[in-house]
């Protein structure tokens, strides 16, 4: 018996083995964007064989994002990651024939300058379809929404504690004068967060007072980072004590790097959000690969990583995985000020930037590289 009960044993053993030397079946790789998408543009994507990425997001998301196309088109990546204030400095000098493809992540308001002044192409993705709001895609076409973040503050309460100060909960706090010196906020000229502070200011409170507003509040700033999260980056050490950005930001500071002294305030007197896009720099050298990375950023497989990659923004398309990390911490995009002008904005940008820049030197404030940073 216990020798027939061996030799079964070792027949098993025998056919585990052989099943296990067969091949097995391929994975299905076929990513959730391409269901709808045209197989010619992804043969003529996959003919050209390379891309290259501009990413005004936060870096970590960038590389996860441009991996995970290479993964699934075979398609190889070169990616830069440089602020919104720098892509459009850097296309607008190589004057049409630009270096990168495609310009992914940021804020809004500088794709909408690129775009007036004819950098950025225009595309209809088919992947279009999943956008909740009409907001979230140009009307002109030139870029497409792919997350929304809302401005607000973030304070270091243990800093706050030991200077006996409460936390601002408005915009018109932030000009108290037991604020001066602990407030950062990034570069005008840089970054694409500051343009939304200023585009909201002026739209709150009418143009002369809230070029005002900004005047007041450089009083009270410290730095302006060359990063819209470079505030965010210095309220958990303490270097700065409150910061001015996009609230997700302040997330991967409270849950990614344990700063649990890190708390987010939404301004009570309104706030508005910026809208991370994806775009096609015009004359780009892999135009079919291009739009295919704009079909796959507006897809399951491109968002939903940046939750996986310390960014905790809203996504914007009906077929994605919210953050939970954005529901916990209350972050809903309908708490923002329902009266802010996109359009008006887009168009008015360029010009509240140099208004705001040229009242802050005529009040005599240091308007230096060591303040206002750009590396």
């Amino acid at each position: 018996m216990k020798k027939t009960l061996a030799l079964i044993l070792a027949l098993l053993m025998v056919l585990a083995l052989a099943a296990c030397g067969e091949k097995a079946p391929e994975a299905n790789n076929t990513p959730a964007a391409e269901t709808n998408i045209p197989q010619e543009l992804i043969d003529a994507a996959k003919a050209e064989g390379e891309l290259v990425v501009y990413g005004s997001c936060e870096e970590d998301y960038l590389n996860a994002a441009c991996d995970k196309f290479e993964e699934l088109y075979g398609i190889k990546v070169n990616r830069q990651r440089l602020s919104t204030g720098e892509v459009p400095a850097k296309i607008e000098e190589e004057n049409g024939n630009p270096s990168a493809d495609v310009w992914f992540g940021g804020t809004n308001n500088p794709y909408d300058t690129l775009g007036a002044k004819g950098f950025l192409d225009v595309y209809e993705a088919v992947n279009d379809a999943h956008l909740t709001k009409s907001i979230y895609k140009d009307p002109n076409g030139y870029w497409h929404g792919i997350y929304t973040g809302i401005l607000g503050f973030m304070v270091n309460t243990d800093e706050l504690a030991r200077l006996g100060l409460e936390a601002p909960q408005s915009w018109d706090d932030l000009l108290k004068p037991e604020y001066k010196g602990l407030i950062w906020l990034s570069n005008y000229k840089t970054a694409g967060t500051p343009k939304l502070v200023a585009n909201l200011m002026i739209q709150l409170k009418g143009h002369d007072e809230g070029i005002q507003y900004l005047v007041d509040l450089d009083k009270n700033v410290e730095v302006y980072t060359k990063s819209g999260s470079g505030p965010s980056k210095n309220v958990g050490p303490g270097e700065c004590v409150i910061g001015i950005g996009f609230l997700h930001d302040g997330i991967t500071q409270i849950l990614d790097n344990g700063y649990e002294n890190v708390q987010l305030i939404v301004p009570s007197d309104g706030t508005a959000c910026e809208i991370g896009p994806v775009a096609i720099f015009k004359g780009a050298a892999h135009p079919n690969a291009a739009k295919l990375f704009v079909e796959f950023a507006l897809s399951p497989d491109c968002v939903e990583l940046a939750a996986q990659n310390g960014s905790y923004q809203f996504l914007v398309i009906d077929n994605a995985q919210q953050p939970e990390a954005a529901k916990q911490f209350g972050l809903d995009p309908s708490l923002v000020w329902d009266g802010y002008d996109f359009a008006k904005a887009a168009a008015d940008t360029e010009q509240n930037v140099n208004d705001v820049m040229d009242a802050i030197a005529a009040a005599g404030a240091d308007t230096g590289a060591d303040r206002f940073k750009t590396e």
